[in-house]
């Protein structure tokens, strides 16, 4: 059958397939266009089914603050190379929109629907791997960053003034936990049974220490707890020192910025995205 190279190209347009596949799916369906276009989707499906045990270990993360709300996404895939991908990137973007026009505040199938249409065509294994949408209370502020490389991402809310000083304070925040990944917000977040677990780990370290063999049940009892205190502040966000301000913990500063704007001030929701994990 001949097959018009304008209704390969027309084809090819329409479903991204290459031009040999555009001709083949169009002599498959004896020229007809509708048909092709089903024959490749049915070829791309089947293509994105085989590789869906593949590891997603690229993507992106994609973040959009609105009056009173801010939603994050992430979106993965298996290389930096379709990461990048103009496509992929506005992908993300209309995510952002389908969950905010829904209203969906976890992953739907409705975005798993929109990622397999791209997933078709570039024949990838991707997914919407989680989503957040976090709410800005009155008189609060909420700040967003993404890194660079689009791979981390946090949104953290202050509560207590809308000031400038604030606003900035919740910035910097931001790249505070893009910069230290901390495991928690505070020590009461932490399980008492990773407590334990460190606990135990301590213990043994010591017990093979012969200087700390020597030392009193008291002392090293202290020694102990010392360390204990001192993990928890180096996992714990309020109790980090601040990336801006090395001298004071992220806590103190939340003080030291709500005195200066006559205000009593509170971490709202803060989230930290970082691609993987």
């Amino acid at each position: 059958m001949d097959i018009k190279a304008s209704d390969v190209k027309a084809l090819r347009d329409k479903t991204g397939a290459g031009m040999m596949e555009c001709k083949k799916a169009l002599v498959e369906a004896n020229g007809d266009a509708a048909e092709a276009e089903k024959i490749l989707k049915e070829k791309g499906l089947a293509a994105v089914a085989k590789r869906a045990d593949r590891a997603t270990a690229e993507g992106r993360i994609f973040v959009r603050q609105l009056a009173n709300k801010v939603v994050m996404i992430e979106v993965t895939c298996e290389t930096d190379f379709v990461a990048n991908n103009k496509d992929f990137v506005e992908l993300g973007e209309k995510l952002l929109d389908l969950t905010i026009e829904k209203g969906y505040t976890k992953v739907e199938k409705e975005h798993a629907d929109m990622l397999l249409v791209l997933a078709t065509k570039i024949r990838e294994n991707m997914a919407v791997r989680r989503v957040a949408v976090i709410d800005i209370p009155a008189n609060s502020v909420a700040s967003t960053y993404v890194h660079s490389d689009h791979k981390s991402g946090a949104v953290v809310v202050v509560t207590g003034s809308t000031a400038d000083s604030v606003k900035q304070f919740a910035y910097d925040c931001c790249l505070h936990m893009a910069a230290f990944t901390p495991a928690y917000i505070k020590q009461a977040d932490v399980p008492q049974s990773y407590i334990d677990e460190q606990t135990e780990i301590f213990k043994a370290q010591m017990d093979q220490d012969e200087k700390m063999a020597s030392k009193p049940d008291n002392v090293k009892a202290g020694i102990l707890k010392g360390k204990i205190n001192k993990h928890l502040a180096d996992i714990c966000f309020e109790d980090q020192m601040f990336v801006k301000d090395d001298k004071k913990s992220v806590k103190a500063k939340l003080a030291e910025v709500g005195k200066e704007a006559g205000a009593t001030l509170t971490f709202g929701q803060i989230v930290l995205f970082i691609l993987g994990k």
